[in-house]
């Protein structure tokens, strides 16, 4: 039985890009089904995706996460794949992005953006993205050097086990988070980004975006890292009490008395809410280890991606790829480790987030 694949792109006034974003992808993965997920459009976006072959969905709450949340609810593919609509990203990549998928086999490929075109990434997103990845590297670990691509294709486990909370851009945040955290196989393909056509115009706003993912980034490490979170509160708090503390103590030792009672008692309080909260941390982090079992029993009750031998590529100028990558994929392989990788005749690389 061969493997089932779906595209997903969500567009916002996409009217100019959405109808090329389409037939790149039809032409790339003939055997794939094209999704539109129209999200409150006032333009001719609806008619153009149809026009050129996809099957339009509608989501009317404006936010690129509620369109990630529905089509990950309504789709059901071997290989889903996401792109924006916009034909900022190579969609004529979308073979190699999911040849790569079911070699490894990964759970998570993304497209790590190459800018092409001067223009393409505003500087304010450039500085942002560095800011908001290195965080998250910070916090979560080192497997990631794009976080905030829209081009990325992901098995069926991944996807129903992905709780798909964000509303707007962030969900891309939540997306990387959610692979690191469960240690999810993943890998990296350079594309090529480029500026929009004309006529687009970006929802992204670099403020006002980037303060809302630096939001989401804290909010998950409240909740993904509990314990890390509340022994540095814990920390700050038990080193006010001890700045408190020393001079009561230190004239209790001299003179064998109190005289600043309230000092004292306010030292002790502080160390008191220290303690409590270094311990609410560590129940947290069990509860947190809890959801994450049953998080990964989700994931592992569905199958790995795997090619059918019957699977052929049958795009223009891509090469057949029964369960082997094609010569643009071996070059631009990139295991999340930074090592190239290798043909699965010779052994795979093995990322070190490969559960």
């Amino acid at each position: 039985m061969e493997p089932t694949i779906a595209c997903v792109v969500p567009c916002h006034n996409e009217e100019a890009a959405v109808g090329k974003v389409v037939r790149d992808l039809r032409a790339a993965l003939p055997e794939a089904i094209v999704y539109v997920y129209d999200n409150a459009s006032t333009d001719r976006t609806v008619e153009v995706a149809r026009e050129a072959g996809a099957i339009v969905r509608q989501e009317p709450r404006k936010g690129k996460g509620n369109v990630i949340r529905r089509a990950f609810a309504d789709v059901a593919a071997d290989a889903l794949l996401i792109i924006d609509g916009d034909d900022t990203y190579d969609a004529s990549r979308a073979r190699d992005l999911v040849n790569l998928l079911f070699d490894g086999p990964y759970d998570q490929v993304v497209g790590a953006r190459r800018v092409t075109d001067d223009g393409a990434y505003r500087a304010g997103h450039a500085a942002g993205n560095k800011l908001l990845t290195g965080a998250v590297r910070s916090l979560f670990g080192n497997d990631v050097t794009d976080m905030l691509s829209g081009y990325r294709v992901f098995s069926q486990r991944f996807v129903k086990s992905f709780p798909a909370l964000a509303r707007e851009f962030e969900t891309e945040t939540e997306m990387t988070i959610h692979a690191l955290h469960l240690r999810l196989p993943t890998a990296e393909v350079a594309v090529d980004y480029r500026v929009r056509p004309a006529g687009g115009e970006s929802k992204l706003r670099t403020y006002r975006d980037g303060w809302r993912i630096l939001r989401v980034i804290l909010d998950l490490a409240r909740r993904e890292r509990p314990s890390l979170v509340h022994t540095v509160i814990a920390g700050v708090l038990a080193l006010v009490s001890v700045v408190l503390g020393i001079p009561v103590i230190a004239d209790f030792l001299r003179t064998g008395t109190v005289p600043r009672l309230p000092t004292a008692v306010l030292a002790a309080a502080i160390m008191t809410i220290a303690t409590l909260v270094l311990l609410v941390g560590y129940i947290l982090e069990s509860l947190m280890h809890m959801r994450q079992e049953q998080t990964r029993l989700v994931h592992l009750s569905y199958p790995a991606p795997a090619y059918s031998p019957r699977l052929t590529a049958r795009g223009a100028g891509i090469g057949a790829v029964s369960g082997r990558k094609t010569a643009a994929s071996r070059r631009n392989a990139i295991a999340v480790d930074g090592t190239q990788h290798r043909d699965l005749e010779q052994g795979p690389q093995v990322s070190p987030s490969d559960g």
